[in-house]
């Protein structure tokens, strides 16, 4: 069997390289080959030129598929391998046509998983267990008030002026800034229009507790079924967001109020624009280490009183090894590979796993990729 793993950006690397070195068969495919070369050509001669049609001709059944390209390709390259009865790995959303396949898959044996990176990936894991370990405790009541919490962010380790940095082009992270979102607050569904208009502190549980801006991110809701909460708990609040390091949404302002007014195909120009603006004056200089931060916390109140209460926090910043984002990101989509090539994974539509065998696995190999992670007892 061949791991076909298309794209080698800069999020993808470290994964890759793991699986060559593990001495798995890989056949690399990226557009540009000369930049999969510079990447990876230390390891390997496997390098195509990526196109669908010449990936269609070398995938056999039972072969996998992994898409670092652009979200649109994921479906494509999905379609392919029901097709072919090949597998399909990806660290993105799930979309609606993605899952839309979900039965094609099922009946061709085929196994289709995503949202196996950082977030979404890592920060699944961690709300499993969290989930799974609070259903075990002598505090769990169906009659509880749940609280849950998940926020992720890639910041820069050395605060600049902006407050963010660059590791790849801004445009989608100025996109995202347009999406609404949708979580629960105060046991009722928040609607924001806008990521500024909700905009609120989090204090993470570090070893030195950090103050951070958070905001609500996607639409969190959907999730708490992924996650297994059980339709009759009570829950208070419900939400996956985005971090920032302080500062940022002032240090943005001027950002947030000039994207309100783009529309249209001339405001897609002036994004592209300000995109590139961006690029040139806050990315990452060559070897400059970043930063990840993810924490994620479920908090369990009886009568207005805690009895339960953890949080995943962890902490990661480039190395010897290379970024965070691109460990963190890209190692998670191996062990899914892994997972795939040992048929631990059932056929179907899948994210993250929530397998206790499998996250606990994956949380172990997660541990020695970041500088600090751990589980924060809030009541001990």
């Amino acid at each position: 069997m061949t791991i076909h793993w298309c794209g080698t950006g800069l999020s993808a690397i470290p994964g890759l390289r793991r699986l060559i070195e593990a001495g798995h068969e890989v056949t690399v495919w990226n557009r540009t080959v000369e930049k999969a070369q510079d990447a990876i050509g230390d390891l390997t001669d496997k390098i195509k030129a990526f196109e669908l049609d010449a990936l269609g001709a070398e995938l056999s059944a039972g072969d996998i598929v992994v898409s670092m390209l652009p979200g649109d390709w994921h479906v494509p390259l999905a379609e392919l391998c029901i097709e072919k009865g090949a597998h399909f790995v990806s660290s993105s959303y799930i979309a609606p046509e993605m899952r839309a396949l979900d039965d094609k898959a099922r009946r061709a044996g085929v196994v289709l998983v995503n949202e196996v990176g950082l977030d979404p990936g890592i920060d699944h894991l961690m709300a499993h267990r969290l989930v799974a370990d609070y259903r075990a405790s002598d505090a769990y009541d169906v009659a509880n008030t749940l609280s849950f919490i998940s926020y992720c962010g890639g910041i820069p380790k050395t605060p600049n002026p902006f407050r963010y940095k660059f590791s790849w082009s801004p445009l989608g992270v100025l996109k995202a800034l347009r999406s609404p979102s949708r979580s629960i607050r105060d046991h009722a569904p928040l609607d924001v229009a806008r990521p500024w208009d909700a905009i609120s502190r989090y204090i993470a549980p570090l070893p030195s507790p950090e103050s951070f801006e958070v905001y609500p991110n996607r639409d969190s809701i959907p999730f708490m079924e992924d996650y297994k909460f059980d339709p009759n708990w009570t829950v208070k609040e419900f939400v996956r967001g985005t971090l920032r390091l302080n500062g940022w949404a002032e240090a943005w302002d001027d950002v947030f109020k000039e994207i309100e007014t783009l529309t249209g195909p001339e405001g897609d120009a002036r994004l592209k624009e300000m995109s590139d603006t961006f690029w040139d004056e806050n990315a990452y200089d060559e070897g400059e280490p970043d930063r990840v931060v993810l924490c994620v916390g479920l908090k369990a109140e009886k009568e207005g009183v805690e009895v339960w209460h953890k949080t995943y926090v962890m902490d990661a910043w480039g190395d010897e090894r290379g970024t965070a984002m691109a460990r963190l990101v890209s190692v998670p989509v191996s062990l899914a590979v892994e997972s795939v090539l040992n048929r631990e994974i059932a056929a179907g539509v899948h994210a993250a796993p929530s397998d206790p065998k499998l996250f606990t696995r994956w949380l172990d190999e997660i541990d020695r990729l970041a500088q600090h992670l751990e589980i924060v007892d809030h009541l001990s």
